[in-house]
């Protein structure tokens, strides 16, 4: 009969005295299915950080559009925001003077200005970023005295991979945002133009 009380002893002796923690299997189990895990998250990651990006740089060219109608009105003085496109990328520049006073010719930090025209601001978008600025004008005119801009316009920041964000600059110098709904799908958050 001792001997069959021991044995029960021992089987809980035993069981208490077990380390908690992982085997070398089921910490390769588990690492296994984490890798599979990222790997098919990474690609939907991936276009969530570009359209971040694109999102980042359409709201920066609206806060322009708007700094550059209260600048405008604030120095007295007609502004204009002109765009360029070159091999190594895009670039907007707010700047007085005409429109061909000022150009971007390289991926510099700043636009080259001639003449009595005074650069204010430049955003340079390189090649590189997977987007680009564009617009159906070359440059927009801001009055000092009205706050109106001349002529309208259709600025796009647009990104192949995951499609494009436009600001409608109406004559009042206001800012209308859509993503249109073509090859792409309109991006999420966005009016439907």
């Amino acid at each position: 009969m001792d001997s069959l009380q021991h044995t029960p002893r021992n089987t809980v002796s035993q069981r208490l005295h077990r380390q908690p923690g992982f085997t070398l299997v089921e910490a390769a189990v588990t690492l296994a299915i984490l890798a599979a895990l990222a790997c098919g998250a990474a690609p939907s990651f991936h276009g969530m950080i570009e359209r971040q990006r694109l999102a980042g740089l359409a709201s920066q060219l609206a806060t322009d559009v708007q700094f550059v109608r209260s600048e405008s009105v604030l120095r007295n003085e007609a502004l204009r925001l002109s765009f360029y496109s070159a091999v190594w990328g895009t670039c907007y520049v707010v700047h007085s003077g005409v429109r061909n006073q000022c150009s971007c010719t390289t991926a510099s930090i700043e636009a080259t200005c001639v003449a009595d025209a005074a650069q204010i601001k430049t955003v340079i978008v390189p090649a590189s970023a997977g987007a680009s600025v564009q617009a159906n004008v070359s440059s927009i005119l801001f009055d000092p005295l009205h706050g109106t801009s001349t002529p309208t316009g259709t600025l796009r920041v647009v990104s192949p991979a995951v499609g494009s964000i436009h600001h409608v600059v109406n004559v009042l110098g206001r800012v209308r945002t859509c993503s249109p709904d073509g090859p792409v799908p309109a991006l999420p958050g966005y009016r439907v133009c």
